[in-house]
């Protein structure tokens, strides 16, 4: 392939994107930061940029939940949905884990396995039923996947704080997970990595090849283009954007399971949930990579590395030199704007192009024949 054509490419076009809006966001937070304290701010952005670096197990291990949160909001965009209700998903993948880490005690190996795939099962019951009201009653899956985001989450805190063995109430959290139920880990010293992050990648590359190698991948794809013309076409619509909300609420789920399922660097406990009546930021962040992978399973698996990468060079900077750990979020929040705004300039100019590009093609082909006319006048 010659490099004018990769040039081209949509691929191309929104990797510039969004580099363009990272390049956007990484300046306005030198700004902020040079305002909140010049004499640090220097040495504190390095921190910022490659803090994550010294500990890329670390990067890795928070990526892999916002790496499933944004495979279930960029699988969604393909179908032309906005499923902001990642977070509920989540929760409720992590509350099926648990229950099952807790109420189902195997001491075998195939223990974790169970939790992740009931982890997976509730993120799915959590999806499907805001595309049921979208596919046969027209209702905004925003409204309703938001709307789930408290419901599951005052449900998942009410159903813990009330079950004795998944919850301790002097210390306002879950109890620890056997070791049978959590996910075994890469042997890296010191750090909660484990075979999580490979299941997530190898997920990424599958969505990959059945959204642009497979029928079914090409349906949800056309249903999100234009609902109408895939109707016409003989495409089960409504079929399609429950099996999206489906999908995309499974890989939530899988998230959360992920998440609470990881094992502890200290021995004898395990990750724990303390239900304190707040949404998972988790979800969030999963439309914030979801964006800025262009939707793509795998540009979502290096942007949620990046994202990951600046959250823990923002807490080193919080650390050693004062910042405050918002300020990652603010040059997140910009990036995040940047994209949007890249993608749609990209796209206006797109349209310019193509209609300047029409006029030309019309003016010419006006010329040909009226340079025609006169010729066959003068003879």
């Amino acid at each position: 392939m010659r490099l004018s054509d990769i040039k081209k490419s949509k691929g191309y076009n929104a990797f510039i994107a969004s580099l363009l809006a990272i390049a956007l966001g990484l300046i306005f937070g030198l700004i902020v930061m040079l305002i909140a304290n010049p004499l640090e701010a220097f040495p504190g952005f390095a921190t910022v940029l490659f803090g994550g670096i010294t500990d890329f197990a670390k990067v890795l291990y928070f990526a892999t939940p916002i790496l499933m949160t944004g495979l279930a909001v960029g699988f969604a965009f393909k179908m032309g949905m906005f499923n902001i209700g990642a977070s509920g998903q989540y929760t409720m993948g992590m509350f099926f884990a648990l229950y099952v880490g807790f109420m189902f005690p195997m001491n075998n190996a195939f223990h974790w396995i169970l939790c992740i795939l009931a982890g997976m099962v509730g993120g799915m019951l959590w999806g499907t039923i805001p595309g049921i009201f979208k596919a046969y009653f027209n209702v905004n899956e925003v409204i309703t996947s938001i709307m789930f985001n408290y419901i599951g989450m005052y449900f998942v805190d009410m159903s813990i704080q009330s079950n004795g063995r998944m919850y301790v109430p002097d210390m306002a959290r879950t109890a620890y997970l056997p070791q049978s139920a959590q996910i075994p880990s890469l042997g890296i010293p010191n750090s909660n990595l484990n075979l999580s992050i490979i299941f997530a990648i190898i997920i990424a590359i599958i969505l990959y090849i059945v959204l642009n190698k497979t029928t079914f991948g090409y349906e949800l794809k056309a249903t999100g283009f234009n609902k109408h013309a895939s109707k016409y076409a003989g495409m089960n619509g409504k079929r399609n954007i429950i099996l999206s909300m489906v999908i995309a609420g499974g890989l939530a789920g899988l998230g959360g399971a992920f998440a609470i399922l990881a094992p502890s660097t200290i021995a004898g406990s395990s990750m724990t949930y303390e239900p304190i009546n707040i949404i998972a930021v988790t979800g969030f962040n999963g439309i914030a990579v979801a964006l800025l992978g262009a939707s793509n399973p795998i540009g979502i698996i290096f942007s949620a590395t990046f994202i990951s990468h600046l959250q823990r060079g923002g807490t080193a900077v919080s650390g050693l030199y004062g910042f405050k750990p918002e300020i990652i979020d603010i040059v997140i929040a910009v990036i995040i704007y940047f994209s949007a705004f890249a993608i749609l300039m990209r796209e206006t100019f797109a349209k310019f192009l193509s209609q300047k590009r029409k006029k030309i093609i019309i003016e010419s082909q006006a010329k040909n024949i009226e340079q025609t006319i006169n010729e066959k006048e003068e003879k």
